[in-house]
Formats: C-alpha cells, sequence, structure tokens
C-alpha cells in the first residue's frame, strides 16, 4: 500500500524506502504526484550541468557507416575515438522496426505494477544476471540519481530465456542480434588502428566475453534543475552501443576541458562510446570520457545501452600491439573482476576508478 504523498516527502528514510527497498524506483514518486524535489536528489551545486559550461556550437562526429569496407569510415571511427571517446552512427545496418521496438519495450517494462518489476530486484531475482534498481548505487551514493533500470547479463540465449522478464526477453534478444554485426565491425576497426590485424577468440573474449543490455527509464522530474538522470562517470566497458530516444539529455565532458556538449538525438543513429577497458587497452590513444544524463521536466525519456567488456577473468593492459614499438607502459596487467568491484562500490565520481589502473 502507498503511504500518503504527505508521509512520504517528510522523511528522508522513507523516500528512501519507499524508492529503493519498496521497489517503487523514481517513476513511483512521479505515480503518486511529487510536486517538489526530495532533498537526497538535489545535487550539489559541481555537479549540475549548468549553461554556463555547457557549449552548443560543438558536437561529436556523426559517421555514415553505409559503407563499412570504405578507408574513411576506418579513419573517422579512430580519430573519434582518439580525440573524443563518443561518435554517432548512421545508416549502420539495424532496421529502424527494430530500434523503434526496444525503446516500445522499454516503456512497457517501467509500466509494469511495481510487484512484477520488484520481482527483479538484488533481493528477490532467481538469476545474478537480471536486475531492477534506481539509481546508480544507492546504498553508496551521496545523492541520488533520477533514473530507473532494468540491467540482463547475456551468457546465452537459453539462459536468458529462462531468467529474463518475459515483457521483454524475446525484444532484448532479437536486439542484441541485430546489432551484433555493427559491434563486431566497428571493435575491427578500432582494433585496426591499434595496429590488431585479427581478432582470435582470445582476443574477443578480451573486447566482448561479456555482454549487457540495459533498459535506462528516466521519468518526469519536478525541479529538474537541482537533480540529473545519472552522474558523471566514464563507462568501464569495451565499448558502449547506446540507443536514445528523442528527447535528448545526454553530455559529453569534452576530453581535457570543463566544457560539456550535448548529444542530440539522431533519428536511427547509435551513440557509441570508448569505455575504460578500451583506453586501457589502447594505452591512453583511445580515451573513454565523462558523461551524464540530466533530468527531463516534460517527458519520460528512455534510453538502450549495450555494454561490450572483457570477461571477469580477463587481464587487461595495455595491448603487445601498442607497445611493440617501444612504448612505454601507462597502465598495469590487472585483473577485470577487480575494475568492476572498485566501480560499483562506489557513486559516480568521474573518472577517478582509471587511476586504480594506472603503474
Amino acid at each position: 500500500m502507498i503511504a500518503p504523498l504527505s508521509k512520504i516527502l517528510s522523511n528522508s528514510e522513507e523516500v528512501f524506502d519507499f524508492v529503493v527497498n519498496e521497489g517503487h524506483g523514481v517513476k513511483g514518486l512521479c505515480d503518486i504526484g511529487i510536486q517538489s524535489l526530495p532533498k537526497q536528489y538535489i545535487q550539489p551545486l559541481e555537479e549540475r550541468i549548468t549553461a554556463s559550461i555547457v557549449r552548443t556550437d560543438d558536437s561529436i562526429p556523426i559517421i555514415d557507416a553505409s559503407n563499412w569496407d570504405d578507408p574513411k569510415v576506418a579513419d573517422q571511427i579512430c580519430e573519434a575515438a582518439q580525440n573524443w571517446g563518443f561518435f554517432q552512427v548512421i545508416n549502420h545496418g539495424v532496421p529502424i522496426e527494430v530500434l523503434d521496438d526496444i525503446k516500445e519495450t522499454s516503456h512497457r517494462f517501467f509500466s509494469l505494477p511495481t510487484e512484477e518489476k520488484k520481482k527483479h530486484t538484488k533481493e528477490n531475482s532467481i538469476s545474478s544476471n537480471v536486475r531492477y534498481g534506481t539509481s546508480f548505487t544507492p546504498e553508496a551514493e551521496k545523492t541520488l540519481g533520477w533514473r530507473d533500470y532494468l540491467s540482463l547479463v547475456h551468457i546465452s540465449d537459453d539462459e536468458a530465456t529462462s531468467f529474463w522478464p518475459t515483457s521483454c526477453r524475446e525484444e532484448a534478444l532479437e536486439y542484441l542480434k541485430s546489432c551484433d554485426t555493427v559491434i563486431r565491425k566497428i571493435l575491427r576497426l578500432l582494433m585496426g588502428g591499434l595496429n590488431v590485424k585479427e581478432i582470435d577468440e582470445e582476443t574477443e573474449e578480451l573486447l566482448m566475453g561479456s555482454k549487457r543490455i540495459n533498459f535506462n527509464y528516466y521519468p518526469k522530474c519536478p525541479n529538474l534543475e537541482l537533480s540529473i538522470g545519472v552522474g558523471r562517470h566514464s563507462d568501464i566497458s569495451t565499448i558502449t552501443v547506446l540507443l536514445q530516444d528523442d528527447i535528448g539529455g545526454l553530455y559529453v565532458k569534452k576530453h581535457e576541458t570543463n566544457v560539456w556538449i550535448h548529444i542530440p538525438p539522431v533519428n536511427g543513429a547509435l551513440v557509441i562510446n570508448i569505455g575504460d577497458a578500451l583506453q586501457i587497452m589502447s594505452n591512453d590513444k583511445y580515451k573513454s570520457v565523462e558523461h551524464c544524463v540530466i533530468a527531463n521536466g516534460s517527458k519520460n525519456r528512455v534510453s538502450v545501452p549495450i555494454f561490450l567488456h572483457p570477461k571477469a577473468t580477463s587481464v587487461i593492459g595495455p595491448l603487445k600491439e601498442v607497445l611493440q614499438n617501444g612504448e612505454k607502459p601507462i597502465y598495469k596487467q590487472i585483473l577485470y573482476a577487480d575494475y568492476t568491484n572498485i566501480f560499483f562500490s562506489k557513486g559516480h565520481d568521474g573518472k577517478d576508478t582509471v587511476k586504480f589502473a594506472k603503474i
């Protein structure tokens, strides 16, 4: 039973309990008609993306991938990975119907009753590869993000069929399958830029030994200028392939500046970003950069990222092909599981996690 609104807002512990422990998420706060932002969602000034630090006359590259074999495509992708850490690809080959379907699926899942979604929380899920939650790591965060999510780790299609929620299982598997070719082509071109001529089985495990798809839901937010959807961070993946809807809200920090740039939604495009794992493997040739999502005051936003990771048991460090001409390694060889454990043990804090890997 949902407590009266006045009670929900009267006590921080009750807000946390309602949103996190009872599984209502921030969508639940919207559903009961919240009019002002609870204090644990009010971000400190230094974490807010304000007009004074946003540039509107710049944007990340948009790359036409209609001919993957064109050397210009390889050059553009590698250049974007070095200078921006982010780029958008259009004419990539994933059907627009598949993109539209997975966005609709996201809205459908978060429209389910709380009791249905709650089956997949950390405490209730029958699989550690299925997780419904809110914010990022609420127990470790000083302030919370205005986001609910469903995270699905792909081990195999059979495992997914057994454990993923029926409301989105088929669509998620179809989306992963449809994006597989794009993912492999992008990784092949990025590896070419690092003098890796062939992606063998061992390299493939290092680049995409683990796959995770997230459904992110950012409901309408009161006092949106005080909040944030997802705080500033870099991904720990090799690469991330993101589908955003037409609402917008994704911001990227331009490398070695304090300037933030909005990534405008482009119909049919996929947003690609370099993760920490690939920055480490490339010995800093490719850049994983900070990004964040701001809240929206008028519409419910969804996004669907696919994260490509090394296997947890993989050891990551600068690739031998990168160092073959005598370049000094910036990073040590580290177990990827140790790296992920550090990332998920705390709230988002920019790029602090990558410092753990430095020599």
